[in-house]
């Protein structure tokens, strides 16, 4: 089964009540929070809708709290940026 991945990446602060509606719907708050919905011909009207304001990919499966966390988090260590002459 696959998954929209919606992630909001614009604030909705100053747009309509609808469009902030259909934020809620799909379980947007915060900027950069991302929720996973099956594919379905209602979650894709609901994206289209806020479509100038969440990043959309269609993935296999979602993923757990814990390995989105992973997901983010950088690679151990560090490296030396030598500087341009």
């Amino acid at each position: 089964m696959a998954f929209f991945r919606v992630t909001l990446h614009r604030s909705a602060i100053g747009l309509p009540e609808r469009t902030r509606g259909v934020l809620a719907a799909l379980g947007l708050r915060k900027r950069t929070q991302t929720v996973y919905h099956p594919v379905s011909p209602q979650f894709a009207g609901m994206i289209y809708k806020v479509k100038e304001l969440v990043k959309v990919q269609e993935v296999d499966r979602a993923l757990t709290p814990k390995e989105m966390r992973e997901e983010r988090r950088p690679e151990r260590g560090f490296y030396l940026e030598t500087p341009r002459v």
